[in-house]
């Protein structure tokens, strides 16, 4: 069994969920955040029915810089550490750049990269002082391929993918590693919204995605998988 503390954000259903679930099986003390309690209060219940011994839940809205401090406060005071912060919450707008609004996009700038930004930089600063942490970042195919009628959330992950990857090369050195995992098609209410969204039974599954998180953390300290790429098999479309 685990001692460590994982935080997870956006975890309340699909891949947070599913991640929860993984390290919960695993022993770890889970942390977890979304905006919606009553959900994240039954993901709460299924992490103990996982064999969880210690699981925390806070709920916080990750466009707000307060709730985010509240959030990591309440973690480091309870648990003293993070030892894995998966920065899983996202939007997306899936729509022509002209019938994107300026609140969209600035919804999308604030969870999909503002909130990851702002939350490591509240728990990074214990993470160099035990010289250990893992910071895992959900980002999508989108930040490595252009999709039309998408601009807007495809610019978050391009963003989120470059602060990852530099921010990987500044922390390495105090023992800190950076993994970015990007998901293609997940059956999750992000994507079966949008029209071009393969077939439900071709896509990937959040636990797909979970095992890989979870493989990336469990390899020995001295290697880092710093990126995944996961996409379905045979992306079968309508």
């Amino acid at each position: 069994m685990s001692s460590q503390v994982v935080l997870i954000t956006g975890a309340s259903r699909g891949i947070g969920r599913a991640v929860a679930l993984r390290f919960a099986e695993a022993g770890y003390r889970v942390a977890l955040t979304a905006r919606n309690q009553a959900l994240l209060e039954q993901v709460v219940e299924l992490c103990r029915q996982q064999g969880a011994d210690d699981v925390l839940a806070v709920r916080a809205d990750l466009r707000k810089g307060e709730d985010i401090r509240r959030l990591a406060r309440t973690v480091l005071e309870t648990w003293g550490q993070v030892d894995v912060l998966v920065n899983n919450a996202g939007v997306m707008h899936n729509r022509p750049f002209l019938q994107l609004t300026e609140a969209e996009m600035e919804e999308m700038l604030d969870v999909n990269f503002k909130a990851v930004y702002r939350l490591i930089r509240e728990v990074l600063p214990s993470m160099i002082e035990h010289r250990s942490g893992v910071l895992v970042n959900i980002a999508s195919l989108a930040a490595k391929n252009f999709v039309k009628n998408n601009s807007g959330y495809v610019a978050t992950k391009f963003a989120l993918r470059g602060f990852a990857n530099s921010l990987m090369l500044e922390v390495r050195e105090h023992g800190i590693r950076v993994v970015t995992v990007f998901p293609g098609s997940v059956d999750t209410d992000l994507i079966t919204r949008s029209p071009t969204a393969p077939l439900p039974e071709y896509m990937l599954q959040p636990e797909d995605v979970a095992h890989a998180v979870f493989a990336a953390v469990s390899v020995h300290p001295r290697a880092m998988i710093s990126e995944i790429d996961i996409r379905p098999s045979n992306p079968k479309r309508a």
